[in-house]
């Protein structure tokens, strides 16, 4: 479409030539990718024509079907190459045949972050799920993918986000007095704690009988999230009186950083009128987003687009959506018509199923003030309807702007993404992929407009929605600051290990983060970990003296080929990770039991598991590099383990003669130092080794980081074992003491004192008690009791004296005092 003329032009085959120059060039430079069938010359296409709001378009020929609650949904009528995969498409919620529009191509969108802070696990659950899926995708299937991911830098949260950091930062030059400070954070505290409050007693008046499930259901959720929000105004109170305790200015600052940012923000933002404070603040969280995804080893898209970069295009997209009547001005904003998008033949929204969800589904107030962003207040009276939204908003005081047919503004959240996908794919896309609390309203707007645009009644082919990740119950986010960012989540656990947990879990379904499923992932890593070292300690023995097959060889040929079958079969399941997982846990299981149950294990048998497991682990990225088998050293090349190894194999053996030997005289100097050689020298080496008992100690190459890791982790289970074991010392010993007091009693006191005292008036020669504290007699039976107490006692009372009495009661109190001290 010709803004400028208003006219369809004949563009599609220079399209697909930019298209194919985007994706072959990086391709052919991309190592061990087997060849693909690419298409030398575009597939042929009608040529388009004008066409009436509502007609189909190339994607759309074709019989289409509706599930229940979608609306009809068109598989792609293209000639695109069929390879037998079924995913979970969005627009039907069922798993349907993936096929691309244009031969081998795939042309994918991917909603990106909106840099206005650090990216954490929740956004790594997304991003790393759909490198997962697009490594699948060109290494499995060998399409040739388009991956285009955009960054959202103008968008509400960056403008408040830094406002606020400017205004801090000029609240910290003015050098206030302690008083002062103190007063600003306390009401500053007060103002937050009173918000948060009025926010809670909303969400918990009823809802009305006749409210629909889906409100229902969000007004739990949204009850439970401030609920939290509430709980964490008492840690801020808490952390604020401490810091108001140590007098220092600069640490109540800190304690009070979030709600006195919030406060200057009310009272100062709109003073904020330098764009250079925005754009700095949004490159600097973009590099912290590119740094992440580097360091979790997820592939760089082919293009990333800034949609501060689009404004110009925004603006020309906007303008054909208001002259066709699908977007209007008020009050200087632009709002799209979702009435009049239905009313000529559209579908709104389509995402959303179910018998709330479709075309009569009007957006809560929550999903409104998502969608609408933070600075949106007091706009309800400019639309048309409520569930209208903003394509481009007028900016106010404190907000970045950019000039328009409608003056000073910026665009709306959902219409960057619309705008820059079409400025690079046309007028449909394979599939466009985002985290599932994006499906409403972010990417229902998205294919309201772009449909509009384009007179197309579908913009998206495949939508993907990676499932949340849940932390205590609740979605991770930013706004409840329940997250894990990624960096801290890699200062406990490697890149390898969050990528296997999320190979672990439906890429489509929501996920816990916890440390039970971080462990798991852990485990699976230590058991191929061992199995590689396994085989290769196997492979250094030389050839195997026989190579004929027994039942044996058979039986495990068998499940080898039954894991290649499971795990391809997966893949072709909407992409089931967690079958694959499974598929090659149990193949390790069976050839780790052939491995223990045979002396002459055959070798090349063997290799062909370990190749089958390395070649598809790193098809998911777990493992990068080229080494044939098992995970690659850090830092090494492909040929530096065959290298080391007769190296190694020489010092394993000599370091197997000084331990026996140095056992068999009882050295434990000597002990100590191969512990010292095996835990500290070699693990800086990065060589791991392992004692077998009764048999040689095994070697194997692995990151010097992880092997430290797990070291350490050994040593502090050995310490809170140690430390566990001086608890229970000191709980036997304070046991004893106690008792042994009690035996510093003499008879005459022993019913006088402790929990007798006060019970009873006179008692007998013996000093056993005779009459209550009232005056009444103590019955015959209580006497014969406390007759048998009182010889108790007595042994009691002989026994402290023959241990030494008071100062054997001393050395146990000295021994309690040193265990405490040790603790």
């Amino acid at each position: 479409w010709d803004v400028k003329s208003g006219k369809l032009q004949v563009i599609i085959p220079a399209i697909s030539a930019i298209t194919l120059g985007f994706i072959v060039v990086p391709k052919l430079l991309r190592s061990q990718r087997p060849p693909s069938p690419i298409p030398k010359t575009d597939p042929p296409r009608e040529t388009p024509t004008a066409m009436s709001l509502g007609d189909t378009c190339q994607p759309c020929l074709g019989e289409g079907y509706a599930t229940d609650g979608h609306p009809k949904w068109f598989p792609p009528a293209g000639n695109g190459r069929q390879t037998g995969l079924r995913v979970n498409n969005s627009l039907t919620e069922t798993k349907v045949p993936f096929v691309p529009m244009e031969g081998n191509i795939v042309k994918w969108y991917t909603c990106g972050p909106t840099v206005y802070d650090v990216a954490h696990m929740g956004h790594a659950r997304a991003y790393l799920t759909f490198d997962i899926i697009r490594r699948i995708l060109e290494d499995y299937f060998h399409y040739e993918v388009f991956y285009q991911m955009n960054v959202t830098d103008i968008d509400d949260k960056i403008i408040k986000r830094a406002r606020q950091g400017k205004l801090l930062a000029d609240y910290e030059g003015m050098n206030k007095s302690f008083d002062d400070v103190k007063a600003d954070v306390d009401a500053a505290v007060v103002a937050h704690s009173a918000k948060m409050q009025k926010k809670l007693a909303e969400l918990k008046v009823p809802l009305p009988p006749e409210t629909p499930k889906r409100l229902i259901e969000e007004r739990e959720t949204l009850l439970k999230e401030q609920e939290l929000k509430v709980q964490q105004v008492s840690d801020i109170e808490a952390t604020v009186k401490a810091a108001k305790d140590t007098g220092d200015v600069a640490k109540v600052i800190l304690a009070g950083r979030d709600v006195l940012m919030e406060k200057l923000d009310t009272e100062l933002g709109s003073s904020v009128t330098d764009h250079s404070v925005f754009d700095a603040h949004s490159k600097k969280y973009e590099q912290s987003f590119l740094e992440d995804i580097d360091a979790l080893g997820i592939r760089r898209p082919d293009v990333l687009t800034r949609v501060s970069e689009y404004v110009p295009e925004v603006v020309t997209f906007i303008e054909k959506l208001v002259t066709d009547g699908f977007a209007y001005e008020s009050n200087g904003s632009v709002y799209f018509d979702t009435k009049y998008f239905r009313k000529n033949g559209y579908s709104y929204p389509k995402l959303k199923s179910g018998p709330q969800g479709g075309a009569e589904m009007e957006a809560s107030e929550a999903e409104m003030a998502e969608g609408e962003g933070a600075l949106a207040g007091g706009t309800a009276d400019e639309k048309r309807s409520g569930n209208d939204f903003a394509v481009w908003k007028k900016s106010k005081g404190g907000e970045p702007f950019w000039e328009s047919p409608w003056g000073k503004g910026r665009p709306g959240w959902h219409i960057e993404c619309s705008v820059m996908a079409s400025e690079l794919m046309g007028n449909n896309m394979d599939i466009h992929a985002g985290g599932s609390d994006l499906k409403f309203p972010h990417h229902d707007n998205e294919l309201a407009q772009s449909e509009a645009c384009h007179g197309c009644k579908q913009w998206v082919n495949y939508f993907f929605h990676a499932g949340h990740l849940n932390i205590r119950g609740l979605k991770m986010s930013k706004s409840l600051k329940n997250f894990i960012t990624i960096r801290q989540a890699l200062e406990e656990h490697s890149p390898r290990q969050l990528r296997l947990m999320f190979l672990l879990q439906p890429w489509d379904k929501a996920m816990y983060y916890s440390d039970q499923v971080v462990d798991d992932a852990k485990s699976k890593e230590a058991l191929f970990k061992n199995f590689f070292g396994q085989v290769k300690a196997v492979m250094r023995t030389g050839c195997t003296p026989a190579e004929n097959w027994t039942s044996e060889e058979i039986k495990l040929k068998s499940k080898i080929a039954h894991a290649q079958s499971e795990v391809h079969n997966a893949l072709c399941d909407n992409f089931d990770t967690p079958k694959c997982m499974q598929a090659l846990c149990d193949m390790v299981t069976e050839t780790n039991k052939y491995l223990t149950s045979t002396q002459e294990p055959r070798h090349l048998l063997l290799q062909k598991a370990a190749r089958f497991l390395t070649s598809t682990l790193r098809l998911f990225g777990v493992i990068e590099g080229s080494d044939e088998i098992g995970f690659p050293a850090a830092g090494a090349g492909g040929d530096t383990e065959a290298t080391l190894a007769p190296y190694l194999d020489a010092f394993t053996t000599f370091r197997d003669q000084v331990r026996d030997e140095a056992r068999s005289v009882k050295n434990t100097a000597l002990l100590n130092a191969c512990d010292n050689v095996r835990d500290q020298v070699m693990v800086d080496l990065g060589v791991r080794m392992e004692d077998v008992a009764n048999a040689p100690s095994i070697w194997k190459m692995d990151d010097p980081e992880t092997l430290r890791r797990e070291v350490e982790e050994k040593k502090q289970k050995a310490r809170e074992a140690a430390a566990q074991k001086v608890k229970n010392k000191i709980d036997k010993l304070q046991k004893e003491i106690t008792k042994w007091e009690g035996a510093r009693v003499p008879a005459a006191e022993y019913f006088k004192t402790g929990a007798h005292e006060g019970k009873f008036k006179t008692y007998d020669d013996e000093h056993i008690p005779a009459t209550t504290a009232d005056g009444t007699d103590v019955t015959k039976k209580n006497v014969n009791n406390y007759k048998k107490m009182m010889q108790k006692h007595q042994a009691a009372v002989a026994q402290f004296e023959e241990k030494g009495g008071e100062d054997f009661l001393k050395g146990l109190c000295e021994e309690l005092e040193g265990l405490k001290i040790q603790l």
